[in-house]
C-alpha cells in the first residue's frame, strides 16, 4: 500500500475511533496488550534482525536504544494497560458559560482525528503512540525509521491482532512501509488527511518536520538537558542526581549533557564527578571541560558546539561559572528547553533558578530522568513537547485532544 493509499484508508475508518466508547477503546487496550504479549517471540526475531542490521552503523548506546529484550515488551504492555486505567479525556466539559441573549456553552474535548508521527529507532514509540491515540479516540499514522522497521512491523501486526478482536477496526493503525525520505515529506504534506503531526526524534528529523510541514506539528525537542550545581548545593546529593541523569540512560533525551558548576564549589565537586562518571565507572564519561573546569580535572578540551550538542552518549560538557546569573543566562542560551536542574539547598537560589529557566520541565533537586509519561502518572507519552502552545512537556491523553464548543439555545437569534 503506498503512503497516500494508507493516508485514505485511515480516513475512512477514523470515525469508529473518534466517536468510540470509553468501554470499546479500553477493551481494545486490553486487546492490544494480550497480543502484544502473546507475539513476544515474533517481535524479538524481527528485532534481532533490525540490530544485526544496524551493527556497526549506530553506536552502542544507540543499539540499546533499538533493543528489545522480554523485560522492555512487558514493560510496553504494561504501558497499555496503565493507558486504559486512565481517565478517558473525550467528552470532558472543559468549561460551560453563558453567552448573549442565555445562550448555553459547553467547552468540551474531543479528538483531533487522525494522529501522525515520525519517529525514529526506538520501537516502544510504537505501542505508546497507537494506545495513546486509541484512549484519547485518534487514529494514527506510523512513519518509523529503516533502523527499526521490522521491530515496528511486529508490533504493529500484533496490535491490529488484537484490535481485530474488538468492535474497533485494525484499520484505524496504520505503518508506513516505505522508510525513504519521501514517505515522511508525504505525511508533512498531507492536509486534508493528517489533522496533527509529531516528530519524535533527533534535531536534524525535527527541524526537517518544523521547516517542511503544511500540516499542524507539535514539536517535541531535542534533550540538551543542564544541571547547575549551585554553590550551596549538597555535595552528595549532587553526585548521586548527575549520576543517574546522565548514567541510567544516555540515549534518551532527558538524560544530561551539560552540568554547569558554580566556581565557589567546583574545587570540592568536579573531583568528586570525575571519580564518579571516569575513574570508577565501566563505561567511562568523556568530559569536555571549559577552562576553568580543567583548573580542577582532566578531560577533552570544551570546544564551542559542545555546549550546544545532544551527544546521547557517554559524553559530557562541563561549565565553570562565577554566580548563579552566570549560570541562567548559559542554561538560556544553550538549553532546548527540555529539562534543566538546580541542585541547591538554598531557597533564594532555587527561586531565582526555577523563575527565570525557561523549559518545559524544571527540576529542584531531582534527577531529569523523571521527564517521562510514566513517571508524570500520564502511563506513557506521545514525545515531550518543548513548545508552547497547546502541549508543553510529556504529551499524555490530554494533549491528543482539541476542543470544540457545543452551543444550545432556546431559538435565539442574533
Amino acid at each position: 500500500m503506498t503512503t497516500q493509499q494508507l493516508l485514505e484508508t485511515v480516513n475512512q475508518f477514523k470515525k469508529e475511533i473518534n466517536i468510540a466508547s470509553t468501554k470499546s477503546k479500553n477493551e481494545a487496550l486490553e486487546a492490544m496488550a494480550l497480543a502484544l504479549l502473546e507475539d513476544t517471540d515474533a517481535i524479538l526475531k524481527a528485532n534481532a534482525i533490525d540490530l544485526e542490521k544496524a551493527k556497526g552503523h549506530i553506536s552502542d548506546v544507540m543499539l540499546d536504544r533499538l533493543r528489545l529484550d522480554e523485560s522492555r515488551i512487558q514493560s510496553m504492555v504494561e504501558g497499555i494497560q496503565q493507558v486504559a486505567q486512565l481517565s478517558d479525556p473525550v467528552g470532558e466539559v472543559i468549561e460551560e458559560t453563558v453567552g448573549a441573549q442565555n445562550i448555553q456553552i459547553k467547552k468540551k474535548r474531543v479528538p483531533f482525528g487522525v494522529i501522525g508521527i515520525i519517529y525514529e529507532s526506538r520501537p516502544n514509540v510504537t505501542s505508546d503512540a497507537v494506545a495513546l491515540s486509541i484512549k484519547s479516540g485518534n487514529a494514527v499514522v506510523l512513519r518509523g525509521g529503516k533502523e527499526a522497521y521490522q521491530s515496528a512491523f511486529a508490533i504493529v501486526t500484533a496490535l491490529k491482532k488484537g484490535l481485530a478482536k474488538t468492535s474497533i477496526s485494525p484499520e484505524c493503525i496504520q505503518l508506513v512501509s516505505d522508510t525513504s525520505r519521501e514517505s515522511a515529506m508525504a505525511l508533512m504534506k498531507a492536509k486534508g488527511y493528517i489533522d496533527v503531526l509529531i516528530p519524535r526524534g533527533g534535531a536534524g528529523l525535527i527541524r526537517a518536520v518544523i521547516e517542511n510541514a503544511i500540516v499542524p506539528v507539535i514539536e517535541t525537542g531535542t534533550g540538551i538537558v543542564h544541571i547547575y550545581i549551585d554553590k550551596d548545593a549538597d555535595l552528595a546529593k549532587a553526585i548521586k542526581i548527575v549520576k543517574n541523569a546522565k548514567m541510567s540512560r544516555p540515549s534518551v533525551c532527558n538524560a544530561m549533557e551539560v552540568c554547569v558548576v558554580h566556581e565557589a564549589i567546583a574545587p570540592q565537586f568536579l573531583p568528586l564527578l570525575k571519580a564518579t562518571l571516569v575513574d570508577n565507572h565501566t563505561p567511562a564519561v568523556e568530559l569536555r571541560v571549559d577552562e576553568k573546569a580543567a583548573q580542577y580535572i582532566s578531560g577533552v578540551k570544551a570546544q564551542k558546539e559542545d555546549f550546544d550538542t545532544e551527544f546521547s552518549d557517554y559524553i559530557m560538557a562541563v561549565k565553570v561559572v562565577s554566580s548563579i546569573e552566570e549560570a541562567v543566562g548559559h542554561i538560556e542560551t544553550h538549553s532546548t528547553h527540555h529539562s534543566d536542574a538546580i541542585i541547591s539547598e538554598s531557597d533564594d537560589a532555587i527561586e531565582f533558578f526555577t523563575t527565570r529557566v525557561d523549559s518545559a520541565a524544571v527540576y529542584v533537586n531531582a534527577s531529569t530522568r523523571f521527564t517521562d509519561g510514566g513517571e508524570f502518572g500520564l502511563g506513557c507519552e506521545m514525545g515531550i513537547s518543548t513548545q508552547k502552545l497547546h502541549a508543553r512537556g510529556p504529551m499524555g491523553l490530554k494533549e491528543m485532544t482539541t476542543y470544540k464548543y457545543i452551543v444550545y439555545g432556546e431559538g435565539q437569534v442574533r
